[in-house]
């Protein structure tokens, strides 16, 4: 039975982390091979099991020195079905892996969590296709392909599902209508182009205002992620209430396009403490924020340096 699923934690305010680039960690750093950038196929061996549990307990002793609460993810964000057949998955195979992803946040729950420090147990979606390109299903596409992963993590001991790394608004209403029909939580996250707007050339602003109109504000909040700051922070205007829709930001530690990552064949960290300094002027010009990651390039030192730089002195000491 889920936990916080009839009551998230994150609605009652407080800071909350996540990890940060879990794909990115495990090839560049771990010297795994994740085949179409899928890890999930690490719950298949004790030996990936293993170091999926050794990648979370970097980012939950952060939490733990700061007294936080988090989010943890999933390793599903490959797990759909374009993605799974590729890999030789066939739907029961899909199923067991989303299932096994969640069993093995349990009993890092069980470990970490405090009264004063909630960990929700987050089940994660990807894109249909890549994360930097646009999609083209309609709405009721996304519907229909997102809910067989919506409802293996309904049947879990999962509190929300998360959509991460999307391209374009109909998959977003698609996932949320699913997550709505299954009673999930839901999240949405875009990935911005350096101009700030979707590849698709939409705006911030219309994207989440679209999806909220669709929904009848269904996601519990927005977030943004597979970007650098520089990318986006021109694009929210604080004069403006959709603003305050975004509840979570996973930025990138590089500045370089998603168009120069794909032809990288090397990690650019980039600069964790300039990465830390400009979280601190989102979380100061947003204080509605709650949820701190990272995305691509970013590991446990640079949710560590976010912390130093963005959480409040009072929760250092504690």
């Amino acid at each position: 039975m889920a936990k916080y699923r009839e009551n998230l934690p994150l609605r009652n305010g407080g800071t909350f982390l996540t990890d940060g680039g879990m794909e990115t960690t495990l090839i560049f750093h771990d010297g795994f091979e994740l085949p179409h950038f899928a890890s999930f196929v690490l719950l298949s061996s004790a030996e990936g099991r293993r170091k999926l549990l050794q990648y979370y307990t970097h980012y939950l002793d952060v939490a733990r020195r700061h007294d936080t609460g988090f989010v943890l993810d999933t390793a599903t964000w490959r797990a759909n079905a374009d993605w799974g057949e590729k890999l030789g998955y066939d739907a029961d195979a899909l199923a067991a892996a989303n299932r096994d992803a969640v069993y093995l946040l349990t009993g890092l729950r069980t470990e970490y969590e405090r009264p004063q420090a909630p960990i929700v147990l987050n089940g994660v979606i990807g894109p249909r296709g890549d994360g930097y390109k646009a999609g083209r299903m309609k709405a009721d596409e996304a519907e229909d392909y997102h809910a067989a992963q919506i409802a293996t993590f309904a049947a879990s001991e999962a509190d929300m599902v998360s959509a991460i790394t999307l391209t374009n608004v109909d998959e977003g209403i698609g996932i949320a209508h699913a997550a709505k029909a299954h009673g999930m939580p839901c999240v949405i996250s875009f990935t911005v182009e350096t101009d700030g707007r979707l590849v698709t050339g939409l705006s911030l602003q219309d994207a989440i205002g679209t999806v909220d109109a669709e929904t009848d504000g269904y996601p519990h909040y927005y977030m943004i992620n597979c970007a650098h700051p520089s990318h986006f922070d021109g694009a929210l205007d604080q004069g403006q209430s959709w603003v305050k829709r975004i509840g979570g930001i996973r930025a990138n530690a590089s500045m370089m396009s998603h168009a120069e990552l794909d032809e990288s064949e090397t990690l650019d960290a980039g600069d964790p403490a300039d990465l830390a300094r400009r979280y601190r002027s989102l979380t100061s010009r947003m204080p509605h924020l709650r949820v701190l990651g990272g995305c691509c390039g970013t590991d446990h030192r640079h949710i560590a340096a976010i912390c130093e730089a963005c959480l409040p002195r009072t929760a250092l000491s504690a």
